[in-house]
């Protein structure tokens, strides 16, 4: 079963060697050990908390609500640098057009199953309750490299693992079908990035007013939601449309 598990992940990622930790958490936290004489780059916003909480050393560095724009002019050495590939799981990256010389970790919570979840020299996912792979349990990294991993995924989780993985095709055209439907019913709103393929829905609200309605269009339709500003969506007001959750 483990056997096969890694061998879907190997062509979810395009990277022969597969690692299956307890949690995407300690994915990062593994991973902040192996490079912890490095400084993280980590981005202002669309990130997860940990991103800040588990390197010794890190740096911001400026992206457009989450999407990294601009070439990254940091000494390789010195550097890593962590990319999420959905930011906010509302607005897939172009990893190909990231320019960094260094070495490239990509989060793919929320990307796995699209094609951005197979860029970078390392790439790790959660399988949470509320990701594309929810299982409720476990994460994984993915890479090319020979890393010291500690691999304490529970065994009798495979089974379940496995029938996700089988099923991942599936949960993204769902998971693609909200995203546009939900985009087309609030074609009217500021939607932030409307034309990046995503999961969640993020929507700009200007007044009291157009917050109310956004939130009521979410109750009628029982799409949970959360309030932004939040790191780990976008720093502005707003309401993230938490499709992911469903």
């Amino acid at each position: 079963m483990e056997k096969e598990i890694k061998k879907i992940l190997r062509k979810l990622t395009n990277k022969k060697n597969i690692y299956l930790v307890k949690s995407g958490n300690n994915a990062i936290k593994q991973l902040t050990r192996i490079y912890k004489d490095k400084i993280f780059l980590i981005p202002d916003q669309g990130g997860w908390i940990t991103y800040y909480q588990y390197p010794k050393h890190f740096l911001y560095y400026q992206t457009d609500h989450g999407l990294l724009k601009n070439k990254i002019n940091f000494d390789k050495e010195k550097y890593v640098l962590l990319v999420n590939s959905n930011p906010g799981y509302f607005a897939m990256q172009d990893m190909k057009k990231i320019i960094f010389n260094g070495l490239i970790i990509n989060d793919a919570s929320g990307s796995i199953g699209y094609s951005q979840s197979k860029e970078g020299a390392i790439i790790f996912g959660s399988f949470g309750k509320d990701k594309i792979i929810n299982l409720s349990y476990g994460g994984f990294i993915a890479s090319d490299l020979n890393l010291e991993i500690q691999e304490e995924f529970e065994k009798e989780k495979l089974s379940l693992l496995h029938e996700k993985l089988k099923d991942i095709k599936k949960r993204v055209l769902y998971l693609d079908g909200l995203n546009k439907k939900v985009k087309n019913d609030l074609k009217g709103y500021d939607i932030i990035h409307k034309k990046n393929k995503g999961i969640n829905v993020i929507v700009k609200f200007n007044n009291e007013k157009e917050k109310q309605e956004i939130e009521d269009y979410c109750k009628k339709n029982k799409y949970e939601f959360t309030l932004c500003p939040r790191y780990i969506r976008v720093k502005c007001n707003a309401v993230s449309i938490e499709l992911k959750r469903l």
